[in-house]
């Protein structure tokens, strides 16, 4: 009997698969939404170039290698929205939210084992799409310490492109920090700064790509008249190889290595799951996403880019929505963000026009918009947000894998004494048991 019901579930289940097709047409391609799709992927793409070079320099990870990633990703989300959708308008990337865990892993392991870390990190995300096990992730580890994370991760971010705000190039350096080219170099960048911030008030709602254009193309034309520090691409070579941990690699740093995927396959998870449950709100077609779909296109992505010394990648949400808004209808528009990404990877001299004090505005926006999602975490209460800010505190002071445990360790202790026995208990009565169990223990041990 249970078989009997368990089929006819799953033929209903097949059964919705095929209406929902009928109706939305194929996730990849539809010729009625060609030039809309064909524009919104031109209008991401372009956007998408400042923001992944600023990711690339905070993981601590070559320009071009970054770009190589995005343009593989979107390939790849393409072509698996032919027959697994994940989610309609869901724009791949590298994602600003892993760049500290990155670049704590070229700094921990060296970059000669990074390639290994992200072949790793793809092998444990393919257990999870396997059995489906990103429904528990949220469970075991709540959306407001992803937030408190992510904030932390927002500062590193904020305090690093901050410096680039008042550099100024080499010649003009003195023995006397305040300068004159030191004061117009900080005047450029709050101008750009206050212009960004404008636009995107004004076009956010629109064609969020407007500040982006505009203070890119503003800086490039600011830069043909006054001497400010550019970006520099280095053209490193592309080249396909076994992710292997090189030889020196002693059995303990392989162990915390192992640990360090984990982490980041984890995070890159969830914060995908956060990513979609967004984006199926801002869906124009208001279509269903699926989670466990878009970490099957996640990890092939991230096991193929491995064997270029890529990088980690998710749907960001900033991309994301500036696809939708520029009218993306299907995942024909990622192929195009791709394509556009794919041409800069391969000339990145057309990079080097890039002023830093214009990725700095991009980039301080970023790590703002990352440190703003504390706001969220409010509607959880006030155990969520004391949680999510220590978190935050932990992650920016002590980095982000011992942050993460930390908290984690400190959320385990208080959902073991307090919530074992206790539903719905309010956040100002948490955190007071809480510190009256640590209390009645300590008595008890001083008697």
């Amino acid at each position: 009997m249970a078989t009997h019901i368990e089929s006819e579930l799953s033929e209903k289940s097949e059964a919705l698969k095929k209406i929902d097709m009928k109706q939305y047409g194929s996730a990849a391609f539809q010729a009625q939404y060609f030039f809309r799709d064909t524009a919104a992927g031109l209008i991401t793409g372009a956007m998408a170039i400042p923001l992944s070079i600023g990711i690339a320099i905070m993981s601590d990870y070559p320009i071009k290698v970054g770009l190589a990633t995005v343009a593989f990703a979107s390939l790849i989300g393409w072509l698996f929205a032919w027959f697994r959708p994940g989610n309609f308008i869901g724009s791949p990337g590298i994602a600003a939210g892993l760049a500290p865990v990155l670049a704590l892993g070229v700094a921990s392991f060296g970059w000669e084992n990074m390639a290994f870390c992200i072949f790793m990190t793809a092998i444990m995300q393919a257990i999870i799409w396997k059995f489906n096990w990103q429904r528990y992730l949220l469970v075991a580890v709540p959306v407001y310490l992803v937030e408190g994370l992510l904030a932390g991760v927002g500062l590193k971010i904020f305090m690093k492109f901050f410096e680039f705000t008042y550099e100024i190039p080499e010649a003009m350096v003195t023995e006397t920090f305040w300068n004159e080219a030191r004061v117009q170099m900080i005047a450029i960048s709050a101008a750009g700064i206050a212009l960004f911030l404008y636009l995107f008030s004004k076009f956010k709602d629109k064609q969020p790509a407007v500040p982006y254009f505009a203070l890119i193309l503003g800086g490039v034309i600011l830069a043909q008249f006054v001497s400010v520090p550019m970006i520099t691409v280095e053209d490193v070579d592309l080249h396909f190889k076994l992710p292997l941990p090189a030889e020196d690699t002693t059995i303990m740093m392989l162990a915390y290595m192992i640990l360090f995927c984990a982490m980041l396959a984890i995070v890159d998870v969830i914060e995908q799951v956060m990513s979609n449950a967004a984006i199926e709100k801002i869906d124009p077609l208001k279509r269903k996403t699926d989670s466990n779909n878009s970490l099957l296109a996640i990890w092939v992505a991230n096991l193929g880019s491995s064997f270029f010394h890529g990088m980690t990648n998710l749907d960001g949400l900033a991309k994301s929505t500036t696809n939708k808004l520029a009218g993306a209808m299907t995942k024909f528009s990622v192929l195009i963000v791709g394509s556009v990404v794919c041409f800069f990877t391969f000339n990145v001299q057309y990079l080097d026009f890039l002023p830093k004090f214009a990725l700095a505005a991009i980039m301080l926006f970023t790590g703002y918009k990352m440190i703003a999602g504390l706001m969220h975490v409010t509607h959880y209460g006030t155990y969520a947000l004391i949680l999510a800010v220590v978190t935050a505190g932990l992650v920016f002071k002590v980095g982000i894998f011992e942050g993460l445990l930390a908290a984690m360790i400190i959320h385990g202790a208080i959902h073991y004494l307090v919530y074992t026995n206790h539903d719905q208990v309010p956040g100002k009565d948490v955190v007071k048991r809480y510190f009256n169990s640590l209390r009645n223990n300590d008595s008890s041990n001083l008697n």
